[in-house]
């Protein structure tokens, strides 16, 4: 999968310990799925090690250990929310492995959702700890 552009800023907030999310791309792909990428970015001068609120309080989503994992997808109008997807073994098909965000470090981050309807043309991003994300999806 092709890196988002980090000049592309879809949507942007602020989640507890100052740690910024930025949304740079929602893409439809033909498989019939939905990745959005961006990035977390600490620019504190204090590291950031709480990241467990970003997995979810899913009891099946622990597999995915640090992640991003808690993410979901909003379809307003369809009245539908997506949960982040699961491999055969329970993993999330998102960003696994973070423990932390240094101080004025930035990490990419992915999660994969199945599409909604083809009409839809934006939906609500939300990761726990953040703010909700208004975003278009293109494709």
């Amino acid at each position: 999968m092709p890196a988002p552009s980090p000049t592309a800023k879809l949507a942007e907030s602020t989640g507890q310990g100052g740690i910024v999310l930025t949304i740079n791309s929602v893409a439809r792909d033909s498989g019939g799925f939905v990745t959005v990428a961006g990035q977390l970015k600490n620019p504190g001068a204090e590291n950031f090690v709480d990241t467990s609120g970003w997995v979810g309080t899913e009891k099946d989503v622990l597999a995915s250990g640090d992640s991003v994992a808690g993410a979901t997808l909003i379809d307003k109008v369809g009245k539908k929310r997506y949960y982040v997807l699961r491999d055969t073994g329970g993993k999330c098909l998102c960003t696994m492995g973070i423990v932390g965000v240094k101080a004025g470090q930035t990490i990419p981050f992915f999660a994969q959702f199945p599409a909604p309807p083809n009409g839809t043309q934006q939906v609500d991003f939300q990761l726990p700890t953040f703010p909700t994300m208004t975003v278009p999806v293109s494709g």
